[in-house]
C-alpha cells in the first residue's frame, strides 16, 4: 500500500475518514464470520490500517511543513523590525 502524493490538508482527512469507516465496517464483518470462515478480511484490515498509517504520517508532515514556514516568517517578520528599529 501506499499514501496518495499532493493532498491538501482537507483531502488527507477525507481519506483517514473514509479507510476508519472502511475499517470499522470490515471489523464488523469478521465478528460476524465464522470462526473456521477462508475469509481474508485480516488481510484487508491490516493492509487499510498500513495505508491509513502513511496517510497520517502526510498529515503530520504537512502540518510539520506549515510549522516551518510559520517559524521562518515570523524570524523574517523579527528581522524587520529590528532593521525598522536600527533605522529609525
Amino acid at each position: 500500500m501506499r499514501a496518495p502524493n499532493n493532498l491538501s490538508r482537507e483531502e488527507i482527512q477525507q481519506s483517514l475518514d473514509e479507510l476508519d469507516n472502511k475499517i470499522k465496517t470490515l471489523k464488523g464483518r469478521v465478528n460476524a464470520t465464522a470462526a473456521d470462515s477462508n475469509h481474508t478480511y485480516h488481510e484487508h484490515i491490516a493492509g487499510l490500517e498500513k495505508k491509513r498509517e502513511l496517510i497520517a504520517s502526510k498529515l503530520a508532515d504537512t502540518e510539520n511543513t506549515q510549522t516551518k514556514w510559520q517559524h521562518l516568517r515570523e524570524g523574517i517578520d523579527g528581522l524587520k523590525k529590528d532593521l525598522d528599529n536600527l533605522f529609525s
